[in-house]
């Protein structure tokens, strides 16, 4: 997760109601993470995560930038990744390694959060091996919501990494192209947790979490909407075009699990 300060906010969004929002619930049983399995923890190099979702049975969407390192820039190695589909409590419901990984052609990482990258902060990752449980349906793809539309997040943060959390109702406050500002509650953490349409019979993820940041005082969270980009990562990793490779057979290694409390050690992904 990216903070982006206040003064990079200005000139970005005209000034936005106040939306009511619903409060986090931490889908901490079975019962409650049922429909949100597909929605899992991204382990980064044993030392970060992030949050990402399964949008077909080998493909994992997530926030380009939590393939890079804050502090060098340097890519992390894929073949220390790891996607954990409905991590809970210590137990996930499918490990799998990473295969190969696509970004956005127009995404380029720098140290600094700004809001002009927010639009292209996408990255598509294929798994080593699919994810075929009758439990873990990967998400549709939906349309771009307007402005006070009703949107849902699920995300692993900050204080709530063993288990995911879901807010079902906050709102788009504004938007500009590839981009949306919300009243989602966002924390380090859950950079690429799915922003939700969940007006229809199933979830449809419209955007991603990117960064964080603050207008007038208050909390807001910036998305990457993935309509029409989803078709444009896709065609990229067939065609092998930009595809980023690990230098080692990716394996499953279930970092962070090395004793039986549930505690992760992981660190945050920061700007």
């Amino acid at each position: 997760m990216r903070a982006i300060v206040l003064a990079l906010m200005l000139g970005f969004f005209p000034t936005a109601p106040v939306l009511a929002q619903a409060a986090l619930q931490e889908l901490s049983t079975g019962e409650e993470g049922r429909a949100w399995r597909s929605v899992g923890r991204l382990n980064i190099n044993k030392s970060s995560f992030c949050t990402g979702s399964l949008i077909d049975t080998d493909l994992v969407l997530t926030a380009a930038h939590c393939l890079f390192d804050k502090d060098t820039g340097a890519r992390q190695p894929l073949d220390q990744m790891e996607f954990l589909a409905g991590w809970r409590n210590g137990r996930a419901e499918a490990y799998r390694g990473v295969k190969r990984a696509v970004l956005h052609p127009r995404y380029q990482f720098t140290s600094g959060a700004h809001s002009n990258k927010v639009g292209y902060d996408l990255a598509l990752l294929e798994l080593d091996r699919p994810v075929r449980l009758p439990g873990v349906q990967p998400f549709g793809i939906g349309k771009r919501p307007g402005k006070g539309a009703e949107v849902g997040v699920v995300s692993y943060a900050l204080n709530r990494s063993e288990a995911p959390s879901l807010q079902e109702i906050c709102h788009v406050l504004a938007g500009r192209p590839g981009v949306l500002m919300l009243n989602c509650s966002v924390d380090f953490g859950a950079s690429g947790a799915p922003i939700f349409d969940l007006s229809g019979p199933a979830p449809q993820i419209v955007s991603i979490v990117s960064a964080k940041a603050e207008v007038s005082a208050k909390p807001i969270a910036l998305g990457a909407t993935v309509q029409g980009a989803i078709d444009t990562l896709k065609s990229r990793l067939s065609a092998g075009i930009g595809v980023l490779e690990p230098a080692g057979k990716p394996a499953v290694r279930r970092f962070g699990l090395k004793n039986g409390n549930g505690n992760s050690g992981a660190k945050f992904l920061r700007p």
